[in-house]
């Protein structure tokens, strides 16, 4: 099943793995015998803490039973909504600046694990804890509030991560890595080396990349392997413990073969759901650049829109904007790295026949002028499904 990943939409991978993950469950119960059920009381001003508690001690094969929640003082029978309304607060929780487990990126509604979470002693623990916590929705099909990067969800896949994925958490880091590999070193009046500088709550640090990496000068035949190397560091090496911790925990409810039949636009939607996008809203608030609404190729843009499925429109949504979450208020409210920036479309030159491109930190998409609306819809489909990257790494 693995390999057909490629070939598969996300609606059918999700049938097999929610097919899957039902087998384990019941292979589970029959193995242990006892309560079918999980009971976890929790008092809802510390539903972190009390869930913690509850479920750190526990085992995947124990948690692969159904979960019995009840908040301590409140009457109620747990037909599900308790259980769905522990996973929203839940949700909230493990983003709380107080624990210092994740960051938000580039000021946008996606996190990633903060490099800076030692400073909790148990930090390490509270990652596997979450780990649980986001294995056990995604087995039993309970949907969480939760948006990531890419790059956290190919960590969670165990896919190559590339220096394009920088560009939704630092897009200036990203804007110098592209120049960097764009331009010749000596034009650029650069003194570049092996190493990294790493911020330690104010303190600069310098870090080798290799050894003795900060005498070993960047040039134009190595630059390559520097920008694979710093980028590897920013979004790898840094938050290695906290990564491991995590899968930890995930892994004990979701075999890795298991999850791997997605991809990591589509693992987000398996955790947080398939939104509903109002083409009408967007198209509302949407900006042109060197673009008219009444131009041949913008009409043909937003029929293409109107005519994707759900799980396209979706993808579409994560392609611009590096996530599939929809503002509360509408697209009016959508968020970039300057603060509210609505999603817009610029002209691309050059190669009519390219894909389009995105700029996710500025919800821009690149359109080059095609030839027909055929064309148009079937490199925006390829974009968004398969997109185009350079190099990656592991």
């Amino acid at each position: 099943m693995p390999r057909c990943r490629a070939y598969l939409d996300f609606d059918n991978k999700r049938t097999y793995f929610q097919s899957a993950m039902k087998k384990l469950r019941q292979t589970a119960l029959r193995s242990q015998g006892g309560s079918s059920s999980v009971r976890i009381p929790v008092r809802r001003d510390h539903i972190f803490e009390d869930s913690y508690y509850a479920l750190r001690m526990r085992n995947g094969q124990e948690l692969r039973r159904k979960l019995h929640i009840s908040f301590t003082g409140e009457e109620g029978i747990d037909a599900g909504g308790v259980t769905r309304e522990w996973y929203m607060i839940l949700a909230r929780e493990i983003f709380n600046p107080n624990y210092v487990l994740f960051t938000s990126a580039a000021d946008s509604p996606t996190f990633q694990p903060n490099p800076l979470s030692y400073v909790n002693k148990d930090h390490l623990s509270y990652f596997e804890f979450v780990g649980k916590v986001m294995g056990k929705a995604v087995a039993d099909g309970q949907l969480l509030d939760a948006h990531f990067t890419r790059s956290f969800y190919k960590h969670i896949l165990q896919l190559p991560i590339s220096y394009h994925d920088m560009e939704a958490i630092d897009p200036e880091y990203y804007r110098n890595l592209h120049s960097i590999l764009d331009n010749a070193i000596e034009d650029l009046g650069l003194e570049l080396t092996f190493s990294a500088e790493q911020s330690n709550f104010g303190k600069l640090e310098i870090v080798d990349l290799i050894p003795n990496g900060r005498h070993v000068n960047v040039t134009d035949e190595n630059k390559m392997e520097y920008v694979k190397l710093v980028t590897h560091h920013r979004m790898a090496t840094g938050i290695r413990q906290q990564i491991d911790a995590f899968l930890k925990g995930f892994h004990q409810l979701v075999p890795p073969e298991m999850i791997s039949i997605f991809n990591e636009n589509e693992l987000e939607l398996l955790i947080s759901g398939m939104p509903e996008i109002d083409i009408d809203d967007l198209k509302a608030n949407t900006d042109y650049a060197n673009f008219k609404p009444t131009d041949s190729v913008i009409r043909w843009f937003w029929n293409v829109l109107y005519s994707f499925t759900h799980e396209e429109r979706a993808l579409f949504l994560q392609f611009v904007t590096g996530t599939s979450k929809v503002p509360l208020e509408g697209f009016k409210a959508l968020e970039g790295m300057r603060g509210t920036q609505k999603f817009n479309i610029h002209k691309a030159y050059g190669n009519t026949s390219a894909l389009p491109s995105a700029h996710t930190c500025f919800n821009q998409l690149d359109l080059p002028e095609y030839e027909s609306e055929e064309k148009l819809k079937q490199c925006l489909l390829l974009a968004i499904r398969e997109g185009s990257e350079g190099f990656g790494f592991g």
